[in-house]
């Protein structure tokens, strides 16, 4: 595994951009410069990250997502 992290990630596994091995590593994300740990989902080359929606929740019971666009900075914990 390189040390560089993917450009994109989700945290749910049905979705094609979920990485067991990266998210075992451990992502750190920044926001607009701030670092952010309720992120769900990013996209680092479209500048965007998804977040909980406050308590609501969809009908398979997973949070009601906002997606946040700006500047987004990626980086693995463990290293």
């Amino acid at each position: 595994m390189t040390d560089t992290p993917p450009d994109r990630l989700s945290i749910y596994p049905d979705s094609p951009h979920y990485d067991y091995d990266a998210l075992a590593r451990g992502i750190g994300v920044r926001f607009r410069g701030e670092e952010k740990t309720n992120v769900e989902e990013y996209c680092i080359s479209e500048g965007w990250i998804k977040v909980a929606a406050g308590k609501a929740v969809d009908r398979k019971g997973r949070p009601l997502l906002l997606t946040l666009k700006g500047d987004v900075e990626v980086w693995f914990k463990d290293a």
